[in-house]
């Protein structure tokens, strides 16, 4: 994914998706600010010159933001922002009162710091389809409680598409996938084995690329040729789930799910599932996870933010539950 370099100190937008090297489950620890194919969101670095009335300090700059503006999302996708500098604990109320959110009915929601750089803004349910939403950031002068200050101010606008859900039982080997409450396939799946458990709870499509290169070595599985925990593949349809490297997708070494337990932590379609899974479903769609071990994936591992209850939600928020404008 390439760099894109600008002067007002904030990160400009590609839909480029990486399909770079990952895995299936692993013990890697979920971190938004490192994650390379973060929702169709690109890295960006910038530099600004204050100008005679800015404060003096080096500019605040946001690292990534997602979703990108001017696409079409499910129903849990949040608004992601990662700075490149960290957010002072004092500083996070009034960052967050200029991160304003607006949509075209109103929303109960609230910001949430999964870190000193990564702050989500989600409702306390899913949004309505159709809710057309707007992140206006008036960050400029705005401080970062760390010597470093916004030199910007900049908008970014999405849409609520349809309610698309899948969930995906893993003893009962089977995925059901809903479109406005209603059923429209049920299909054969296999997850992750016990000593490789697929991670529970629900997790919104990050993205989607049609090959991901795979190893078990990038998630430190196993690093040796000739262990049966070994894999070095390219595979198609790949519907991505966690940082980590949860993705849905169809695997040459399961070609027929259903029945077993097939994957490090994936979920494995048959090849004509796997395509029709990835033509079906776009980023922010919830994929929940049922009856397996390894619990609920970490809110910040991709955009698992609905694990969070809503009171676990506000603790870390600097000014609590709010009520969107009409935008």
């Amino acid at each position: 994914m390439g760099r894109v370099k600008g002067s007002i100190g904030i990160a400009l937008l590609v839909s480029a998706v990486l399909a770079g090297t990952s895995a299936c489950g692993g013990n890697a620890s979920a971190s938004a600010s490192g994650d390379s194919a973060n929702g169709g969101s690109a890295k960006a670095s910038a530099s600004a010159r204050p100008s005679p009335t800015h404060p003096a300090g080096p500019p605040m700059l946001l690292e990534t933001i997602a979703p990108k503006t001017g696409v079409t999302v499910g129903v849990a996708m949040p608004i992601s922002v990662v700075f490149t500098n960290p957010v002072a604990t004092s500083a996070r109320a009034k960052v967050e009162k200029h991160l304003k959110v607006s949509a075209s009915a109103p929303v109960a929601g609230a910001w949430h710091w999964f870190s000193s750089t990564r702050a989500d803004w989600r409702p306390e349910k899913y949004w309505q389809p159709g809710t057309k939403v707007t992140l206006d950031a008036d960050l400029k002068d705005v401080s970062n409680g760390n010597g470093r200050y916004g030199t910007h101010n900049y908008q970014h606008k999405f849409t609520i598409g349809d309610d698309v859900e899948a969930t995906a039982s893993v003893p009962g080997h089977s995925m059901k996938v809903t479109r406005d409450g209603k059923t429209v396939r049920t299909l054969p799946i296999d997850a992750g084995s016990p000593s490789f458990p697929s991670w529970d709870g629900t997790m919104a499509v990050m993205d989607k690329a049609r090959e991901v290169h795979m190893t078990s070595c990038s998630v430190g599985i196993s690093c040796t040729k000739g262990s049966p925990d070994f894999y070095d593949l390219t595979l198609p349809w790949d519907v991505h789930l966690t940082n980590s490297g949860t993705y849905i997708h169809y695997s040459t070494g399961d070609p027929y799910p259903g029945h077993s337990y097939g994957s490090h932590g994936c979920v494995h379609l048959s090849l004509a599932d796997a395509k029709w899974f990835y033509d079906f479903v776009k980023q922010g769609d919830p994929i929940t996870i049922t009856g397996s071990p390894r619990g609920k994936a970490a809110g910040d591992n991709g955009y698992a933010d609905f694990n969070l209850s809503w009171d676990q939600w506000l603790k870390d928020s600097a000014t609590g539950q709010q009520t969107t404008a009409t935008g």
